[in-house]
């Protein structure tokens, strides 16, 4: 069987590297490393990827130019900072590639320049690339629709390390959206970002809190409370290891091989 051949997008960053590391060790079948893409402005530029995920020398060394490296691979990884990505939609596209995005924070504009990319290829979009979280997430929403009306409030608290930029994080508000989707409630009308001072009144029902934690060196934490009189439900996600989520991103690109156009998420690669 031949491999599929991968091209991380974001390769210089803390993800691209543990991505290359598992492709470096076989983690998931089948899959190479053919190309590497980060800023021009990387100190990195040039060094071969072996070196910068502590693996042996692999032959890909880093580069910035996005158009040359789309010829290379069969599933474009995209773990950079979402500026840009309206750009990359569009070169993809073009290059008819698959495209696993684990970048977070987009916009409602930046979404749908990756919704219209998929309308020509297929598109993995997620919050969170971990296989544990978005059962996580599916767990939350049969949570939140079994206890709906019934007392219980809800919180989703997220614990990162220091370094982090988002606030809350996207996983936190992908957990959120499942429980608000189970409470049929619209999140934009129920989220609350942190409290600080006195409330006008007691806690409404129709409400879900996020409150971020940054500190150390926490690859991701993070818990969603059922709280009721008498009793709290607490269901959690805790990743000890970047390679959780490199694991999903490279299970993702099997995946989508040979899928249609579409956008698709990993309930999607799970079967959910």
């Amino acid at each position: 069987m031949s491999s599929t051949q991968i091209v991380i997008v974001g390769a210089a960053g803390r993800m691209g590297r543990a991505i290359t590391s598992c492709i470096s060790r076989g983690v998931v079948e089948n899959l190479s490393l053919t190309g590497a893409v980060d800023q021009s402005t990387s100190p990195h530029q040039g060094q071969d990827m072996g070196q910068l995920a502590g693996v042996p020398d692999m032959g890909i060394s880093l580069t910035s130019d996005l158009p040359a490296s789309l010829a290379l691979g069969d599933v474009i990884i995209d773990f950079s900072f979402h500026a840009g990505i309206e750009n990359r939609a569009k070169l993809i596209a073009e290059a008819g590639k698959c495209w696993v995005i684990g970048t977070t924070g987009l916009s409602d504009e930046e979404k749908a320049a990756v919704a219209e990319a998929g309308k020509s290829i297929p598109v993995i979009l997620a919050a969170n690339m971990s296989l544990g979280v978005n059962l996580l997430a599916d767990l939350v929403k049969q949570a939140a629709a079994s206890l709906k009306g019934r007392g219980y409030d809800i919180e989703v608290i997220e614990h990162h390390h220091r370094k982090k930029l988002d606030n809350p994080s996207g996983t936190a508000l992908f957990l959120g959206e499942a429980a608000a989707e189970g409470s049929e409630w619209n999140i934009s009308d129920v989220a609350v970002d942190g409290r600080t001072g006195i409330q006008a009144g007691e806690r409404p029902v129709a409400e879900i809190g996020f409150h971020a934690v940054r500190g150390g060196d926490v690859v991701g934490d993070h818990d969603v409370i059922f709280a009721a009189e008498g009793e709290l439900l607490k269901l959690g996600h805790r990743a000890t290891s970047r390679d959780t989520f490199a694991i999903g991103a490279l299970q993702a690109s099997a995946w989508i091989q040979g899928k249609g156009p579409g956008l698709y998420s990993m309930r999607d690669v799970l079967g959910l």
